[in-house]
C-alpha cells in the first residue's frame, strides 16, 4: 500500500506544511558505506558554504550575525535548525550537498521524519522536496527583526563572506 497524493498532501497540511513540495519515489535500498558519516560532515560543510545564495530566506530565521556567519562558513548549523536529506540516505539517497535542504527542527524536521516513517515499507513513497534549499513554511509570520533592513544586511555579509573565500 501507499499513500496517495491527495492523502500526502492533507498530512502535510495537517502540519501546516501545506507549501512543502512532495515528490513520488520508488524507494531502493542502500547499503552505506562505512565511512557515510565522515561524507555526510564533508556534505553539510559544503551545503552550509554553498548558501550564501539564499539570503531571503536566511533573513525568515532571524540569525545574529554571529550564527549567520558560522552557517556560512560551514562551522555550525543554527539553534533548531537542521540539514535534510531531499531523498533520505537509507531510500537510496546521495550523499551530496544537492540532496540537502535546511529547515527547522521543531516542528517542521521533526514532522517530516513521522511523514517518511509513516511510509515505511511502502512500494512508493512522497518525500518532502522543497524549491529552495531553505524551507520556510508560509505559515512562518514575519521575518528577521528590522524587515529589508536585515535582509540588506545579511545580503553584504554574504558577499563580503564569498569575496573572502573566493566563491563570487
Amino acid at each position: 500500500m501507499q499513500l496517495s497524493q491527495n492523502s500526502a498532501e492533507k498530512i502535510m497540511a495537517d502540519m501546516n506544511m501545506d507549501d512543502m513540495p512532495l515528490t513520488l519515489l520508488r524507494p531502493t535500498t542502500a547499503n552505506l558505506p562505512a565511512d557515510w558519516f565522515a561524507k555526510y560532515k564533508i556534505a553539510c560543510h559544503k551545503f552550509m558554504q554553498s548558501l550564501t545564495d539564499s539570503v531571503e530566506e536566511l533573513a525568515f530565521i532571524n540569525l545574529n550575525q554571529q550564527e549567520f556567519m558560522d552557517l556560512l562558513t560551514g562551522q555550525a548549523i543554527p539553534t533548531n535548525m537542521s540539514i535534510r536529506m531531499r531523498v533520505p540516505i537509507f531510500w537510496g539517497g546521495e550523499i551530496s550537498p544537492e540532496n540537502m535542504f535546511m529547515c527547522s527542527t521543531f516542528p517542521h524536521s521533526q514532522n517530516i521524519d513521522r511523514f517518511i516513517i509513516g511510509q515505511s515499507g511502502y512500494d512508493a513513497v512522497w518525500v518532502p522536496n522543497p524549491a529552495k534549499k531553505i524551507y520556510v513554511s508560509a505559515h512562518t509570520g514575519g521575518g528577521g527583526a528590522g524587515g529589508n533592513a536585515t535582509e540588506d544586511r545579511l545580503a553584504q555579509m554574504a558577499a563580503q563572506i564569498a569575496a573572502s573565500h573566493g566563491m563570487e
